[in-house]
């Protein structure tokens, strides 16, 4: 196992850097590798902030590519921390049809969400990144609980999504999903990571992943605004692109469009909603 860690995840491997030292890691790939497998419905749930929607868009492409059943749902848009409700939880996440339910940056309102879950068939793979201490019966996922062993706690929202997909990618004996660090790297930046540990890999390697970026979106994004080095200034505009205004429609409505943006492989779509979003940035 450590031999196939370390070639899927080669920049300065350290051994801290292991998905399944996370608590709870092995529970929670058991628990999806199963919804993947027999194509049961898996709906990711986050806020509207520019961290929590690259988690949301690079979990949705890998399990795209794994063929997963997937959709996702936004937070009520002035929850930048969203919050599982029991509305949000009859209303919208049933109503997709649900089987599995992972939370990006994330939490519950309580224990009665959780059996509100429960009693819907809707199992809970939580993921964030606070200091708590969880009581949740459910697969909870959090670098900074207390009893969790990994080294390097302070990641972003994305950044512990990225722990989901690594442990993914190591089950399914995927060479490498260092392409989606483009997203985790994004992400980072917004929430101001500390660039130690690990967060300092994905900062030196994400901004290489980005300067010659596949995601078709975010080929449009630096398109779009004349993009081609990497510096602090153009690195503001890309975040202030994928980051939701109120605009017209409002935020979660733009946090969705942002999602298809990072998710798309259609050039003429990214195009035309990376245009979409600089007009809505404008009202």
């Amino acid at each position: 196992m450590q031999k196939f860690w370390e070639s899927i995840y080669r920049p300065s491997y350290i051994t801290g850097y292991n998905p399944f030292i996370i608590k709870n890691m092995n529970r929670a790939i058991e628990r999806m590798v199963e919804a993947i497998n027999n194509r049961e419905k898996i709906v990711i749930y986050g806020g509207t902030d520019a961290d929590s929607l690259c988690g949301i868009a690079s979990l949705l492409l890998i399990l795209k590519y794994l063929n997963a059943d997937v959709e996702y749902c936004i937070g009520e848009y002035d929850y930048n921390y969203a919050i599982l409700t029991d509305d949000i939880i009859k209303n919208q996440i049933a109503f997709l049809g649900a089987q599995l339910l992972i939370t990006v940056g994330a939490g519950i309102k309580g224990k009665e969400q959780e059996i509100l879950c429960n009693n819907l068939g809707i199992d809970l793979v939580i993921t964030e990144n606070k200091e708590v201490k969880s009581s949740y019966e459910s697969i909870y996922i959090n670098p900074r609980e207390e009893g969790c062993a990994y080294r390097y706690k302070n990641l972003s929202n994305s950044g512990v999504s990225f722990k989901l997909m690594q442990a993914i990618a190591i089950y399914y004996n995927m060479k490498s999903i260092n392409k989606y660090l483009d997203l985790i790297f994004l992400g980072g930046v917004y929430s101001k990571i500390t660039p130690k540990g690990e967060n300092n890999v994905i900062l030196k390697e994400g901004i290489k992943v980005l300067k010659t970026t596949n995601n078709v979106g975010l080929q449009a994004v630096k398109n779009f605004y004349d993009i081609d080095d990497i510096d602090e200034d153009n690195l503001n505009k890309i975040i202030e692109a994928i980051n939701p205004s109120k605009g017209a429609v409002g935020k979660r409505d733009n946090a969705r469009i942002i999602v298809e943006l990072l998710t798309t492989n259609d050039k003429s779509r990214a195009e035309q909603i990376t245009k979409y979003l600089d007009n809505e940035k404008k009202r």
